[in-house]
């Protein structure tokens, strides 16, 4: 009867991971299906723990992140959880051998999210590792499947690529961020005087991101490749819809791209992938 249930929380995973992130879901279904589990499970517990801090309005979110954290260590030291999200993750985490400081990390950009707050340099560079760049280290775990050479060697362009994701999506989050959670995710930028001469700098920057990845991402097993490139243009191609937004409309407006869109990147990725154009 064990079976079934861990067969539950895999589906609990893969339903939390479709019904948030549609462009996510189309690149873990490119991936070698031996890949999409593990994935899930990473994916629905990084998912329910933004929640908490982003969604739960009203309610004691400092407890119910601790106590989330303190159910997800007992899950991974037990091999069990009644949670199906956790028992999920603790199998990816055990299976992988994903170490513990990488989930820590992760969980203490959450903790940073609890309370309102202005980034400098210092914090934000720390909440771009918690929240982001850790984040495609675990995936990197399951990528390499215990080839600890291989993902030292790719570490530093799955940082840079999770880096990216994380700076495209404040950058298209800027206005909920600010409005409705009270945050200030870039550092220096007043975003009562948000100007043009910011919006470019910060483009820039996930640019330089972008570009350090993308050498990473040639770099991938075959099994994890096409799916990571898929993830990969969706996100520059935001990015580029994001540049060529004015400055008074991002502040105005969620930048999306339509699933249509999504679809016609994702044959696009595929058809250059097959031609070993990336």
């Amino acid at each position: 009867m064990k079976f079934l249930y861990d067969e539950l929380s895999a589906q609990c995973s893969k339903r939390a991971t479709q019904k948030y992130s549609t462009s996510f879901s189309l690149g873990i279904n490119l991936l070698d299906k031996s890949l999409h589990r593990p994935i899930y499970g990473i994916y629905g517990f990084v998912r329910f723990a933004d929640e908490i801090v982003d969604s739960f309005h009203g309610y004691d979110k400092t407890t119910l992140l601790a106590d989330f954290k303190k159910d997800a260590f007992k899950a991974i030291d037990s091999g069990i959880s009644i949670n199906p999200i956790l028992n999920e993750f603790q199998k990816v985490v055990n299976d992988y051998n994903i170490t513990y400081d990488l989930i820590e990390t992760f969980l203490k950009s959450m903790e940073m999210d609890l309370e309102d707050q202005s980034y400098n340099q210092e914090s934000y560079n720390d909440y771009i590792l918690g929240s982001a760049e850790v984040v495609g280290l675990m995936c990197l775990h399951v990528f390499v499947e215990g080839d600890m050479i291989n993902y030292n060697r790719l570490r530093p362009y799955a940082m840079s690529l999770g880096s990216a994701f994380q700076k495209v999506n404040f950058l298209r989050d800027i206005k909920e961020d600010y409005v409705a959670l009270g945050r200030t995710y870039f550092p220096g930028i007043d975003l009562t005087t948000f100007s043009k001469k910011d919006k470019k700098q910060i483009e820039q920057d996930i640019l330089a991101d972008f570009e350090h990845a993308l050498e990473g991402i040639k770099m991938l097993p075959p099994k994890a490749q096409k799916g990571v490139y898929v993830a990969y243009v969706y996100y520059v191609e935001l990015l580029n819809k994001i540049t060529r937004t004015p400055v008074e409309n991002i502040m105005n407006a969620r930048i999306r791209v339509p699933n249509l869109s999504k679809l016609g990147l994702m044959f696009k990725s595929m058809l250059k992938h097959q031609l070993n154009l990336l």
